[in-house]
């Protein structure tokens, strides 16, 4: 029988992890020599490629030293802790990535509580080594410190604090328990992997067949398939099964068994306990389904991850223009759309609202529910959605708001505008230090809506140069009303149109979000007026001519470059007031009412 072990690579965003398994693919033979192979192999989505980041967990194995390894890539951004704790269910161990010079940060942390929680061996590997600015020294003693904090906080005193360091650099392809080797390869850390330090999977070989769900993938001939390890005896292709569902239990045929085999899937008659496994040949299943041999009757516990801390509404499309720019969205397609989204992701709900064309969508942050909304968009679809805004909560007379610890990496010469910008949003400072050349590290405890919309004017606050991440810490009294933002919006008072004499005799007025010949509607919102009311303007006049002509009277009209509006901005900057209408060509701000004789301009 084929020895296993599974092992999560766990990380704070931008510390390395897709890359190292590029290298770690590299190093064990998984490529031809020859074959073409893209970078960050293991962000196979559009948008994990776009944007750089991992957001869907994988699974992917290698074999080293006659061991199977399965290793599972995950996403380092909070908002996608939800894929993390899934993840962490189906392995036996975890290697934490940790950047030389930016030491432990948020994600760090939380999925270092997760692991410790469930008694997972731990291994650290100070990555980026070759950084001109690193100081693994005090990053593994920060390091030793969180963990210690960690097995306190969670009253852990039996855990092993024997943890093994490796330092290295995964986009160079090399580990050693020396902090000064600057060359080499991966062969000590995959030995530290198939070491006796990571143990075997934790399950009952004997016993009947037993898996929990923990993943869903979709394949176009297979449909839906369920991934999780299998925790107790073996399964068997064709073989009678029943599935534990939230609500009832079904019995189907197992069509189909695949086990992970380098960056692909193959079929496979058997697989026994320990084993990552796609079971297929049920269509209906979700995340903390528990699928079993017929003579067991007691399912799993249903897996159950920290709660969502943000909401937002979600609206069909009722501008003007619907259906213009993409395929209009029906109110049961767009809760289609949703409930498919909290399928694949129990970190997701959703409820429907008083309104039918209306549906309010939980999550973890922004990011999160951004990135269901792109997805939409990119099918064809349009849709409309208004402002993230915290979930509270009633603690006897008192009303709660969810708190956020925020880290802050900064230029020294940026420390004062960042801090004043944060205490206008309430944030409390809790730490500040300074670390490397000329940077400082920030802490502020903030209510989680003061970090809604703030992290493009954190950067524009840095000049791009900030890091900013974040960690929930607990639900506290509710600090009172917080504006959204402090200017007004200019909004368009007709329908037509853009041209460029309207708009260059509306510079003074603010800054623009839209361009010359850009239609517009009554009640669209195109700029940030300068003042903090908002303002109706025509955008659509056009210059009357005469018939005297005059030598330098026609000058060519300049105007200033618009930035182009995307939903993370979008969804950023609108108010209370304000829905972003997403088609798949288009990002528009446009005002809940439209008509202007039915709003008032004073915010």
């Amino acid at each position: 029988m084929e020895t296993i072990k599974n092992i999560a690579i766990v990380a704070h965003v931008d510390h390395g992890k897709t890359t190292l398994i590029d290298q770690i693919f590299q190093q064990a033979g998984l490529f031809r020599s020859g074959e073409e192979v893209t970078e960050r192999v293991m962000d196979s989505g559009d948008l994990e490629k776009e944007r750089g980041i991992t957001i869907t967990a994988k699974n992917c194995s290698i074999d080293w030293k006659d061991i199977k390894l399965n290793l599972v890539d995950t996403p380092g951004h909070a908002d996608f802790g939800g894929e993390v704790e899934r993840s962490l269910m189906m392995v036996d161990g975890v290697c934490v990535l940790v950047d030389a010079s930016e030491g432990p940060l948020p994600q760090t942390r939380f999925v270092l509580q997760k692991a410790l929680e469930r008694g997972l061996k731990v291994a650290v590997m100070v990555n980026k080594i070759d950084r001109s600015d690193e100081r693994h020294e005090e990053v593994k003693s920060e390091m030793e410190d969180l963990i210690l904090d960690l097995v306190s906080e969670n009253g852990l005193d039996d855990y092993d604090m024997d943890i093994p360091f490796l330092y290295g650099s995964g986009r160079d392809g090399y580990a050693s328990s020396d902090p000064s080797a600057r060359s080499g390869d991966l062969d000590p850390l995959l030995d530290l992997f198939v070491s006796d330090y990571y143990p075997l999977p934790d399950v009952d070989q004997t016993g009947p067949f037993k898996m929990l769900v923990t993943n869903l993938a979709y394949s176009n001939y297979l449909g839906t398939l369920k991934v999780g390890k299998i925790l107790s005896g073996e399964v068997k292709k064709n073989a009678q099964a029943k599935i534990f569902g939230k609500d009832k239990t079904s019995q189907f045929k197992i069509s189909e068994i695949q086990i992970f085999k380098g960056l692909n899937q193959e079929p496979t008659e058997t697989a026994v306990a320990g084993e990552i496994v796609s079971i297929a040949g049920f269509k209906d299943a979700e995340i903390g389904d528990t699928i079993a041999s017929l003579e067991v009757s007691e399912p799993f516990d249903r897996i159950e991850i920290e709660p969502p801390t943000v909401s937002v509404n979600v609206s069909v499309n009722t501008s003007p223009i619907a259906g213009r720019e993409g395929e209009y969205l029906t109110s049961r397609k767009l809760e289609e759309f949703l409930e498919r989204a909290c399928r694949n992701n129990v970190a997701l709900k959703y409820e429907t609202t008083e309104d039918p064309k209306v549906f309010n969508l939980k999550g973890r942050g922004e990011l999160q529910l951004a990135i269901v909304f792109e997805e939409i968009r990119r099918e064809g679809f349009e849709l409309m959605v208004a402002r993230p805004s915290v979930i509270y909560k009633q603690e006897g007379d008192r009303l709660q708001e969810p708190f956020e610890r925020v880290v802050l990496d900064v230029p020294e010469d940026s420390t004062g505008s960042v801090t004043e910008a944060l205490a206008e949003r309430k944030g409390i400072m809790s730490n500040m230090q300074p670390f490397g050349e000329g940077r400082v590290k920030l802490e502020f405890d903030i209510p989680s809506r003061g970090i809604i919309g703030f992290r493009g004017h954190f950067l524009t606050l840095t000049r791009g140069q900030g890091l900013m991440s974040s960690y929930f810490l607990e639900y506290r009294d509710h600090l009172g009303k917080m504006l959204a933002r402090t200017n007004g919006a200019l909004i368009s008072d007709r329908a037509g149109k853009t041209t460029p004499y309207a708009l260059f005799n509306l510079l003074s007025s603010g800054k623009q979000f839209v361009k010359p010949g850009e239609e517009v509607y009554e009640g669209m919102v195109i700029g940030e007026n300068t003042r903090n009311n908002d303002l109706n303007v025509n955008v659509c006049r056009e210059k009357h001519l005469s018939s005297v002509r005059t030598a330098g009277k026609d000058e060519n009209i300049t105007l200033p470059p618009i930035k182009e509006r995307t939903l993370d901005w979008a969804l950023g900057w609108i108010d209370d007031d304000e829905w972003v209408e997403v088609t798949p060509e288009n990002i528009r701000i446009r005002k809940k009412v439209l008509a202007a004789n039915q709003r008032h301009v004073k915010r």
